[in-house]
């Protein structure tokens, strides 16, 4: 196990955390988007989609969910024992980015199936990022690393 160094890892329960939110907004999104509140299903999963691009763009350190988890929730812990890289994190904010926008896009072009399909799909990641820290968007991460598809830059 690696000593917790706060200049250059996460701690691995943020993430989860903020999967916790998004997958609960996610859920609401599918229910409306079922039940006929199209308009309303498309504003949320446009709110969500813009909260994956801030965690993709400014990057999972900078991201609402973990201010709210290093305020409020994290005093409250143990420290952990590990810190993780924030790279897989934020790239999967990146792979949530694409799934939620596709769903607006197409949402917003009047495919009503498509804003409830595509929350579910990112619903499924949220959870099982939630539930197990099983993150998708980082194994698909870690793949491309593996593959050379996704450079590795050492950490200062």
């Amino acid at each position: 196990m690696s000593t917790p160094d706060t200049r250059t890892g996460i701690d691995p329960r943020s993430p989860r955390f903020g999967a916790a939110v998004t997958g609960v907004l996610l859920l609401v999104t599918v229910y409306l988007g079922l039940v006929g509140a199209s308009g309303a299903a498309v504003v949320l999963l446009l709110v969500i989609a813009l909260l994956f691009g801030w965690g993709a763009f400014a990057g999972i350190r900078k991201h609402p969910y973990g201010a709210l988890f290093r305020r409020l929730v994290r005093p409250r812990l143990a420290p952990p024992t590990d810190l993780e890289d924030p790279r897989p994190p934020t790239f999967a904010q990146g792979v949530g980015l694409v799934i939620t926008g596709l769903g607006v896009v197409l949402g917003l072009a009047g495919v009503a199936w498509a804003v409830p399909l595509f929350a579910a799909l990112a619903f499924v990641a949220a959870f099982l990022n939630s539930v197990f820290g099983y993150c998708l968007g980082c194994q698909i991460y870690l793949l491309g690393v593996r593959a050379g598809v996704l450079g590795r830059t050492t950490q200062a």
